[in-house]
């Protein structure tokens, strides 16, 4: 019985180093593809970055077209966690909704590896994206919850009835991400400084009254 057990322990500590590995990796190839893109990123700098030689690293994850799926499915996973940490279901449904927007505005402007890959993703029309399943199923409990806000709050007479969940969501990144992916030739043409605290707050708190006006009935 004592071989079996080492081999057990053994095989363990193996699969433990190798998922290690792994999430070396995926972190290397957000920070390789966040700062030079899809295209110019590098398999090389992405093993060198995570420490492993470029055949493990092949052997692990897969293509440059498959590390960049996994690290697309990293920052959506990431972002999805910190959504959930919110715990919105224990919130008036008006308090839920504004926690929701300034989450989203908030992380768009702290995560530029988010918007960063988002907008590669986008150039390269969403193709590795669609070969996700795990991206798709992350986002049904978001809109589930949305739904639960938004019935809650029409049930209590302070959202307007019939509002679809998606194209709300659709609704609060875009109001934030716009301002957050583009603050640099905003500032340029309007001769503002988009990232100073005062600006930030101000459009934090519009996207809030755009929002929660639209859902007034």
């Amino acid at each position: 019985m004592m071989p079996e057990t080492r081999s057990a322990t053994a095989l363990t500590a193996q699969e433990s180093r190798q998922a290690a590995a792994r999430e070396r990796i995926i972190d290397a190839a957000v920070a390789e593809f966040a700062a030079q893109g899809f295209a110019g990123a590098r398999v090389d700098a992405i093993a060198e970055r995570a420490g492993i030689n470029k055949r493990m690293l092949y052997a692990y994850l897969g293509n440059k077209k498959a590390l960049w799926l996994a690290a697309l499915e990293r920052v959506y996973a990431a972002k999805r966690e910190e959504e959930r940490r919110l715990d919105l279901q224990r919130l008036s449904p008006v308090e839920g909704m504004q926690i929701l927007v300034r989450f989203n505005f908030r992380y768009h402007m702290e995560h530029p590896e988010f918007l960063s890959m988002l907008n590669d993703e986008n150039l390269q029309h969403g193709l590795n994206l669609h070969g996700s399943k795990n991206v798709v199923a992350l986002y049904s409990p978001l809109l589930e919850l949305i739904s639960s806000l938004l019935e809650r709050g029409e049930a209590e007479g302070v959202f307007r009835r019939n509002v679809d969940p998606m194209q709300l969501y659709i609704s609060i990144i875009g109001l934030g991400y716009f301002y957050c992916s583009n603050r640099y030739t905003l500032a340029a043409i309007f001769n503002r400084d988009f990232e100073s605290i005062e600006e930030v707050l101000t459009r934090e708190q519009h996207i809030v009254d755009e929002i929660l006006g639209f859902l007034r009935p």
